[in-house]
């Protein structure tokens, strides 16, 4: 059986991306290690195809050695600090997970012959490049695709790099320090409150199916290689036009640190590859509304 490491794989994303593995292959064997800091139980898939280890990603060589699990062929790293606000307070934290973790898993790859798969943050690219030095998380995040080339042109290293945006959809997490913007919209929204909308609201955002990502992640793995590999719808949604889909009840809270003012995915490097964004927000909040109750506005 293959073995296919997913950091990360009790997440949000990472919950989806295993299924899929077990879902379209009978032969293949998944290790997620987790540290659950945003990573849920209740993500997890039962399968014995599947082994969850709860621990950080700077302990994969021991992690490994110790489980007795095969060499993995390829592995999925998506189990970075993935929260621009909440970096400038947990500095240590993003440090910690994005440059140390990364660094150890980028060199288990090339001890193992893996091929990594790592999900860039579109973060970098916004204000031509230099939205990368807006906050800690996209900072680090921007200097991993940096040393992964890097480190392919010092010892070789099989990689492909793919850039996620706003990721959206069941199983999204919708309270606490690391609710996504939609999560939080849909929770609001059942509970009758106003929707809190961060200032000025006219900020863009590509919003991404969670199935169009786990797609792509799936079709670069088998067909891609190197960088610029965007993940998203390819459309712009501000902020204030998401709260009026769900229906314009929303309140303006202060702007947060860190916040870019404009999104949009240049899909064209995955679409070479035959990958096609299928879903879209507006009819995924449309069909949301239709079969949630929306409680009395308090």
């Amino acid at each position: 059986m293959e073995t296919v490491l997913v950091t990360g794989g009790a997440g949000f994303v990472g919950m989806h991306l295993v299924r899929a593995l077990l879902e379209r292959s009978p032969d293949v064997r998944v290790v997620s290690v987790d540290n659950y800091l945003s990573g849920r139980t209740e993500n997890q898939i039962s399968d014995p195809r599947v082994t969850y280890v709860s621990a950080s990603t700077v302990d994969i060589h021991r992690v490994w050695k110790e489980g007795g699990h095969p060499a993995p062929s390829l592995v999925f790293h998506l189990g970075e600090y993935s929260r621009i606000a909440r970096s400038f307070e947990d500095f240590d934290l993003t440090w910690e997970s994005n440059v140390r973790g990364t660094k150890e898993v980028i060199t288990f790859c090339a001890q193992h012959e893996a091929r990594l798969v790592y999900a860039g943050s579109s973060s970098k690219f916004g204000n031509e490049g230099r939205d990368e030095h807006l906050s800690p998380y996209a900072w680090t995040k921007a200097k991993n695709v940096e040393l992964i080339k890097n480190y392919n042109d010092w010892y070789g290293l099989d990689h492909v790099i793919t850039y996620f945006y706003n990721v959206y959809g069941p199983g999204q997490i919708r309270e606490g320090r690391y609710a996504t913007v939609i999560g939080v919209f849909e929770r609001q929204y059942e509970h009758g409150e106003p929707l809190t909308v961060v200032s000025p609201g006219t900020q863009t955002r590509d919003f991404t199916h969670i199935s169009d990502i786990v797609d792509g992640l799936i079709l670069c793995a088998e067909k891609g290689q190197g960088d610029g590999y965007m993940l998203g719808a390819g459309r712009e949604w501000s902020i204030l036009e998401v709260a009026e889909l769900f229906g314009g009840e929303y309140v303006l809270v202060p702007p947060r640190p860190g916040e870019r003012q404009r999104g949009r995915a240049d899909t064209t490097k995955a679409r070479s590859l035959g990958w096609e964004p299928r879903h879209s927000l507006d009819a995924y909040i449309a069909e949301f509304r239709r079969t949630h109750p929306r409680g009395e506005i308090v």
